[in-house]
C-alpha cells in the first residue's frame, strides 16, 4: 500500500450503546481504525470484545432498539454514512460494503433460491434486468468455485453443503463490486478442510479483485496466514494494532501476549498444558474511566485502576498507522 494513500474506510471514535433492564451496556468505546486499499485487517479477541458489534455499527445492521451508535464518524467514500439515514444505508450495503455473516443457513433464505439472492442486489444497485443479473450471478458462482453454477442457481440453500453455503454468500457480498468487504468469522462454523478451501479462495479473490477485507476471527492462526495489519480488541476497546508480522514478534498489550499464548504448539512437550487467560471480561454496564484488562493483567500498576489508557505510538508513526497500543505498562522490549 502506497504511504499516504487515502483510507477506503476511516473510523473516527465510535461509540455504541445497548440499553437493557439492569442498564446501559457499553459494547463499543470510543474505537477508531483505517482500512487502505487492497488492504486485509485482521480483527482479533474473545467472544464479547466487541469485533462484530463494531462492525455491524458502521452500517446500521443493529436492531435499534435496544442498540444505539453514540457517537463517532465512519468515513466512506467522502462522506460520513453514520449521517446519512437508514435509507442511505441501504444504499451503502452490498453496493459499497458487503458483508459475509458467520453461519450461511441463517443468512440465506430458505424459501428463495440461491440465484435469486444473488441477483437481487445486481437489480436493486446495479440496475440489470434479471436476465442481466441470471448472467452475472451464475460467473459470480464460477468466481467463488461452485460448479456447474448455471445450474446451480436453480437450487435452494439447503441442497449445499456449508461450504458451499458460505461460498454463496460470498458471492452475495461481492455481486455489486464493494469497496470494502467485512467478512465475520465465515470459516468458524465450518469443519477444518472447509475453512482452508474459503481462506484459499479469500486469498485467490482478493488478488483478482483488489479489494480491501475486514477479516474477523477469534482465530490468530488464520490471522497470520492473510492479515497485513491485527487489530486487536478488548472489552470494546482497541488496545493494540500492528503490521502482523511485528504483531507476533513484539506483542506489547498483556492482553495480546496472553492470546498469543493460548495458541496450540504443534511438537511441544506432551504434558505441557494448554494456556488459558485466568478471569472473566468486565460487564461493560458502565463507560470506561479504568483499564478494563486490569483484573486479569500480570503487569497491572496503580494508575491502571483509575485511568483508562489511551492508544499511542510505538514507533513514531500516527496512531492507526504503525505499531501502537493502550497501556500504561511499557514492555522492556518495546
Amino acid at each position: 500500500m502506497p504511504d499516504g494513500a487515502v483510507p477506503v474506510l476511516d473510523v473516527r471514535g465510535l461509540k455504541t450503546i445497548f440499553r437493557t433492564r439492569s442498564g446501559e451496556v457499553h459494547a463499543v468505546n470510543n474505537v477508531s481504525f483505517h482500512l487502505q486499499p487492497g488492504e486485509l485487517l485482521g480483527v482479533v479477541g474473545e467472544s464479547g470484545s466487541g469485533k462484530s458489534v463494531t462492525m455491524m455499527s458502521l452500517l446500521g445492521l443493529l436492531p435499534s432498539p435496544p442498540a444505539d451508535v453514540r457517537g463517532g464518524e465512519v468515513w466512506l467514500g467522502g462522506r460520513d454514512i453514520l449521517k446519512i439515514g437508514v435509507d442511505g444505508l441501504r444504499d451503502v450495503r452490498g453496493a459499497k460494503v458487503g458483508f459475509v455473516f458467520q453461519d450461511p443457513m441463517t443468512s440465506l433464505n430458505p424459501v428463495f433460491t440461491v440465484g435469486n439472492q444473488i441477483m437481487e442486489p445486481l437489480i436493486r444497485h446495479k440496475g440489470m434486468t434479471k436476465a442481466q443479473a441470471r448472467i452475472r450471478a451464475a460467473e459470480l458462482l464460477e468466481l467463488v468455485g461452485i460448479p456447474d453454477a448455471a445450474a446451480r442457481l436453480k437450487s435452494y440453500p439447503h441442497q449445499f453443503s456449508g461450504g458451499m453455503r458460505q461460498r454463496v454468500m460470498i458471492a452475495i457480498a461481492l455481486a455489486c463490486d464493494p469497496d470494502v468487504l467485512i467478512a465475520d468469522e465465515p470459516t468458524t462454523a465450518l469443519d477444518v478442510t472447509i475453512q482452508a478451501q474459503i481462506l484459499e479462495l479469500v486469498r485467490d479473490l482478493r488478488t483478482k479483485l483488489g479489494m480491501a477485507i475486514i477479516w474477523i476471527t477469534h482465530d490468530l492462526g488464520v490471522i497470520a496466514g492473510i492479515a497485513d495489519r491485527v487489530m486487536v480488541m478488548y472489552a470494546g476497546q482497541v488496545v493494540e494494532q500492528a503490521p502482523v508480522a511485528q504483531l507476533f514478534a513484539r506483542p506489547q498489550h498483556p492482553y495480546t501476549r496472553a492470546l498469543l499464548k493460548t495458541i496450540p504448539k504443534l511438537g511441544g512437550q506432551r504434558e505441557a498444558r494448554l494456556q488459558v487467560i485466568e478471569g472473566q471480561p468486565p460487564l461493560m454496564t458502565a463507560e470506561p474511566g479504568a483499564c478494563a484488562f486490569r483484573a486479569r493483567c500480570t503487569h497491572a500498576l496503580d494508575r491502571c485502576a483509575t485511568e483508562n489508557p489511551q492508544r499511542r505510538s510505538l514507533d513514531g508513526a500516527p496512531v492507526g498507522h504503525g505499531h501502537d497500543v493502550a497501556c500504561h505498562w511499557e514492555s522492556p522490549d518495546a
